[in-house]
């Protein structure tokens, strides 16, 4: 094939290409080590092809507000009040520590990661079951405007920026640790041995404006749900799973999850509780390369840095 023809063939691949492209929803992990998946890894950036940019579950991982790599946050998503989701303490920098022994030295107390975040960007703090007069009580003691934490409870609905979020439940603990409350009853809870009640844990349904439905399953065990209501009712078409065991589904438990009953077009791991990867690489014997070889569909490891891109029926078009 003569040069100028091979050139113009390519030109037209990438003209084709960049349409799809611009329509995707792009998804970029904010774990603790740039390039590997490592134990405390839980956040997400989701960048809506509208430009509405949401971070779900802040979790440890993110360096606080000032974090380089949030840019732009129009929506916080928190699915429980764990400290390892929420943001109880965090990296002094991201890649502090390691990926074995992550750096966990910075309090984010009283605000917390999520609320702190919320209050530099000027965000949405979008949660469900009891949840958000939580956040509103935090936003409101920190000088910040409690109508920006909304509620989008089970069965109905809020549209932000274009995009829709529903809460769907799920099968976790959800208690308050008296440390987020402080004072004499904190203090009281703590000797007791008891959390604060705030609902169930959640996690959410989320239609972007190129109409991709994405299930975000928080921590979570086996739920009716994620067939009736996940996949009958929503068509979720991405799954973001956790496969870390001990607390919520196993690698086991959580392909039968994406196989049987979600079933959808692609799935990113999440919250394995180990050393997922070396060097970018799944690392053999982990929970995650179980995973791996148990689903059916494509999985995708949230690289720390790594950006994939998905187009409106779940399947990754970029950094796949």
């Amino acid at each position: 094939m003569p040069l100028s023809r091979h050139v113009a063939t390519l030109a037209l691949g990438i003209a084709l290409a960049l349409p799809a492209l611009a329509q995707s929803v792009k998804v970029t992990p904010l774990g603790g080590i740039d390039g590997e998946f490592c134990p405390q890894d839980r956040a997400l950036v989701f960048e809506d092809p509208n430009g509405t940019r949401i971070l779900y579950d802040p979790g440890r991982t993110v360096a606080g507000a000032t974090d380089p790599r949030l840019g732009k946050i129009d929506i916080v998503l928190v699915s429980h009040m764990h400290g390892d989701h929420i943001g109880n303490v965090h990296n002094q920098a991201p890649n502090a520590g390691s990926c074995d022994k992550p750096d966990l030295s910075v309090s984010a107390m009283p605000g917390t990661s999520a609320v702190n975040i919320a209050l530099a960007k000027k965000s949405k703090i979008v949660t469900g079951s009891e949840m958000p007069p939580f956040f509103a009580a935090k936003l409101k003691a920190l000088g910040g405007d409690p109508a920006n934490s909304m509620l989008a409870r089970f069965g109905g609905s809020v549209t932000v920026g274009g995009v829709r979020i529903a809460t769907v439940a799920a099968l976790h603990s959800n208690g308050v640790d008296p440390d987020f409350i402080g004072g004499e009853l904190g203090r009281a809870m703590k000797e007791a041995g008891i959390a604060g009640d705030v609902g169930l844990a959640t996690g959410y349904v989320l239609r972007f404006s190129n109409g991709l439905v994405a299930y975000l399953s928080g921590d979570t065990g086996i739920t009716a749900d994620q067939d009736q209501v996940v996949r009958g009712h929503y068509g979720a078409r991405l799954v973001v799973m956790n496969i870390g065991d001990g607390f919520s589904t196993g690698p086991v438990e959580a392909a039968y999850v994406i196989n049987s009953l979600v079933q959808p077009a692609s799935v990113i791991a999440s919250h394995a509780n180990e050393v997922g990867t070396v060097g970018g690489k799944v690392r053999p014997g982990s929970k995650t390369e179980a995973f791996i070889k148990a689903v059916k569909v494509p999985v995708h490891v949230p690289l720390s840095g790594k950006t994939l891109a998905f187009d409106a029926d779940g399947r990754c078009v970029a950094g796949c």
